[in-house]
């Protein structure tokens, strides 16, 4: 070996080791401290770039799924209301019925259409009044009255759902007593009063024309709660392949983005050990131009 003055190869090779190793070392301590493999583009350039589109994927299908949350829980309010109506059909159906048989008195149809006019009351309130988040669900300016209502299921423009429900609830619905079978204004059948807008089941007849109202109204009740009920089954189905997608996606972006923590500590304990090796060596290497000096002697 060469004693030189001025050029020191032990010492210049442990000074670039004692680099490499604290660079790797920075490297792993950094990947500890964060969790993460990648923490700048200089890590994977690659890696980086598919992590953040699985990132964005993974953080738009979250928020589609509170999207389908909160559809589900309108259609839900939705078909609750219908629920009642159907309830109030069912009474209002019996009522009739009873009315159409001939053992009644007149004060016994009196009562009857004392009945129908307050249940008739209670569904124009149903179907004037029901809201979500503040906004009116039904009638003309109502959110399923107005036109379609557009649900955002997913991350892509290209997932929406839509429910339109107009046609069966067109007009400023205030009964469904109209024998029409849809939620319109009340039509003036014989089971009406002449100028009151109040039911005046007079005779038989009128009773059985009113059981027929009743059974189309029931029918157009029947088909809007069939389209809730669809579209609630089909958001189900939607949050549950929602979930299934995060979930994976989710996993792979770990794969890409995520630190092994045992190989990180791993690397960081070698790195370590390299390093004090190398702070050693490069101590003994500097003392080699002493041995030059010892020679003047």
């Amino acid at each position: 070996m060469t004693i030189s003055m001025f050029t020191n190869s032990p010492a210049m090779a442990a000074t670039n080791a004692l680099n490499k190793s604290s660079h790797f070392l920075s490297i792993a301590t950094e990947r500890l401290a964060t969790g993460k493999r990648i923490n700048s583009a200089a890590d994977d350039a690659a890696g980086l770039q598919i992590a953040t589109r699985l990132n964005s994927q993974a953080s738009g299908m979250g928020v589609a799924l509170r999207n389908v949350t909160d559809g589900t829980a309108l259609l839900q309010t939705a078909e609750g209301s219908f629920d009642e109506l159907t309830n109030i059909a069912t009474r209002m159906l019996n009522l009739a019925t009873q009315a159409a048989n001939g053992t009644n008195s007149d004060k016994d149809r009196e009562a009857i259409n004392s009945e129908l006019n307050d249940l008739n009351s209670e569904i124009m309130n149903i179907v004037n009044n029901s809201a979500f988040a503040g906004d009116k669900l039904f009638g003309a300016s109502g959110k399923f009255g107005s036109g379609p209502v557009s649900f955002q299921i997913g991350a892509s423009a290209e997932e929406k759902m839509e429910l339109d429900l107009s046609a069966l609830l067109k007009g400023d619905a205030t009964s469904i007593i109209n024998g029409s079978g849809t939620l319109t204004d009340i039509a003036s059948g014989s089971f009406m009063g002449a100028s009151s807008g109040q039911f005046d089941l007079k005779d038989e007849a009128t009773a059985r024309d009113l059981i027929t109202a009743v059974k189309k109204s029931m029918d157009s009740i029947g088909e809007v709660r069939s389209k809730l009920g669809a579209s609630i089954n089909r958001l189900g189905h939607t949050a549950n392949n929602l979930n299934n997608m995060k979930d994976n996606t989710n996993v792979a972006l770990g794969n890409i983005r995520d630190a092994d923590m045992a190989e990180e500590t791993s690397t960081m304990t070698r790195h370590q050990l390299l390093s004090q090796t190398s702070t050693m060596m490069l101590k003994q290497a500097n003392s080699l131009p002493g041995i030059a000096i010892s020679l003047l002697g």
